[in-house]
């Protein structure tokens, strides 16, 4: 299925608390199945989450260096229509398909940048969240940022 909507007063009330939610991607179904619950893709849920707040950043954690070229390479920066080329050119394939649309759908929402980020290097969120100075647009070194253009 797919994220129908996002309760972002609840998420802006928390904030506005000073309280930063976690979210557990749980789903639940309507009209007759509307106790059923259903467990939604993490990248899915947070990149819909960014975009209906309009977040600066989000970042979605995976466990290779970002998205490679074909030498497998990293390729520190994409756009949208980068993206798009390197899926239909079959540069970007499998598991990362996904990541890299939830991204694009989240700048396509109104998110700055979508970072892509290895998980397995040491303090990577605060390098991609802190690095690249008055940009924001992280560090480069740990992962691929996908902005709109």
């Amino acid at each position: 299925g797919n994220v129908q909507t996002v309760n972002v007063q609840l998420l802006e009330a928390l904030l506005d608390m000073g309280l930063c939610p976690v979210v557990s991607p749980i789903g639940t179904g309507i009209d007759d199945e509307a106790t059923v619950a259903y467990n939604v893709n993490a990248d899915v849920a947070a990149g819909r989450i960014a975009g209906e707040l309009q977040a600066a950043r989000v970042l979605f954690l995976t466990d290779i260096a970002g998205v490679l070229n074909k030498d497998m390479e990293l390729l520190p920066s994409l756009s949208i229509d980068d993206v798009n080329g390197l899926i239909d050119d079959e540069t970007i394939t499998g598991g990362m398909i996904p990541k890299v649309s939830y991204a694009t759908s989240a700048i396509q929402l109104g998110v700055k940048g979508a970072f892509i980020t290895d998980g397995r290097v040491p303090h990577a969120l605060l390098q991609e969240v802190l690095g690249g100075g008055a940009s924001g647009m992280g560090s480069g070194q740990g992962g691929t940022v996908i902005t709109l253009e």
